[in-house]
């Protein structure tokens, strides 16, 4: 049996965060571009059909409607490593108004690991986008979304929730300026240049300022590319063991199921930084144990601190404010939503009453007066949804809606 999708109460979402779970354990529920893929070809079989899944380094949540909030845990859980009763064990789940108020909070960059952070929007919008090209978007969920990211613009146009520069990738470069002596002299090596590996390179590159840095991904064109466009070096995926020997800080941005930078290929003995920005982690766990090895992940990138955050963090009050106004805005629509079909009943009963002997005899109106008529009825249906928003008694306004109809006559 499938979830009303008209029922906010039907409307949930699961999920884990940086909050409560560890990175290593949280890549056992990220979703990859073929996991989810993978979702959406068999989300009938669940009875799913309406949903969108939200999979970040820092997060793993799946938003949509269900009769209850383990059919949505049991489906995604069917495309991870973990198991849906450990997600349960330290999930959060939320439905009706706190789930939506949670997406507002999550698209405004409040409930990001390092507050403000504004490329979670990009990822909401990706995700719901894949889920709307196979259909499992519907009106509902259009407009929730669409408020949120309306939301997120205007808290970043209004606040300094987004200001300054603070980012997982920006918190590594970060990490390298306080603990690396003369960057300008080390080997950079950056392995995986899709999105947070473009950002990344960019900031080794601004704020460092250094070109002494190899790109190296899975696509050697795109590696090639962004090394042109930047001026630093780029080397085919073959020569990633070599180039990790030579090189003394490493950056992982993969998001490869399982771990590409093994510890086998760190045994010389020389020093390294390894910076894994990936989740899953895609450096093998046992690569820490190294004495000459100093492996950082994002949990402990997220933790530094600085003026930029203190600002942030001064935002929040302002932020929230225009939070509530979207949120009241889209409760709004919803609430008028629901009386969508007792509006048209009225109307087609009005038009009915209208069409009748009865009333022909007792308000005769010339053919060409057709239109005023229905610009008459259409006037008593947005008087009606005017009572309906202030008030919730559908039965009153519809009895009070014909009488008034048939009170004035030809009026």
């Amino acid at each position: 049996m499938q979830a009303n999708t008209s029922n906010i109460c039907n409307f949930y979402v699961a999920g884990i965060s940086y909050k409560k779970i560890e990175a290593e354990t949280r890549g056992q529920f990220a979703i990859s571009n073929e996991q989810y893929l993978s979702l959406l070809s068999h989300a009938e079989s669940f009875n799913i059909e309406e949903f969108f899944v939200l999979s970040t380094c820092n997060r793993t949540e799946i938003y949509g409607f269900a009769d209850e909030v383990e059919q949505l845990v049991k489906f995604l859980c069917s495309e991870t490593v973990g198991t849906a009763e450990s997600f349960l064990e330290s999930a959060y789940t939320k439905n009706g108004q706190d789930a939506i108020r949670h997406l507002f909070a999550v698209g405004a960059g409040l409930d990001s690991q390092i507050l403000g952070d504004y490329e979670i929007i990009g990822q909401i919008k990706s995700a719901v986008k894949v889920s709307k090209e196979k259909g499992y978007v519907g009106a509902f969920t259009e407009r929730l979304v669409n408020a949120v990211l309306q939301s997120s613009k205007a808290i970043k146009n209004q606040t300094g929730l987004s200001g300054g520069t603070v980012s997982v990738s920006f918190a590594a470069v970060q990490y390298i300026r306080e603990h690396i002596k003369d960057v300008s002299t080390k080997e950079i090596l950056l392995i995986g240049t899709g999105k947070i590996g473009r950002t990344t390179c960019k900031n080794l590159v601004d704020y460092l300022n250094t070109n002494n840095i190899t790109l190296i991904n899975r696509t050697p064109d795109k590696a090639r590319e962004l090394a042109e466009e930047l001026g630093v070096h780029h080397a085919h995926v073959n020569q990633l063991q070599q180039l990790v020997k030579q090189s003394e800080i490493i950056l992982v941005a993969t998001n490869a199921e399982e771990p590409i930078l093994m510890t086998d290929y760190l045994t010389d003995g020389e020093p390294k930084l390894i910076i894994d920005l990936s989740v899953p982690c895609n450096v093998e766990r046992s690569a820490a144990l190294l004495a000459h090895i100093n492996l950082i992940n994002v949990d402990q990138l997220s933790k530094l601190k600085d003026e930029t955050l203190a600002r942030r963090k001064a935002e929040v009050p302002k932020a929230v404010r225009i939070l509530s106004g979207f949120i009241a805005e889209f409760l709004e629509w919803y609430e008028m939503r629901k009386h969508v079909p007792v509006l048209k009943a009225v109307k087609s009963k009005l038009q009915e009453i209208h069409s009748t002997n009865l009333y022909k005899e007792l308000y005769p109106l010339p053919a060409a007066q057709k239109l005023y008529t229905e610009e008459r009825i259409q006037r008593i249906i947005n008087g009606m949804a005017s009572k309906l928003r202030e008030q919730n008694q559908r039965g009153c306004h519809y009895i009070e809606a014909i009488n008034e109809y048939i009170a004035t006559g030809s009026d």
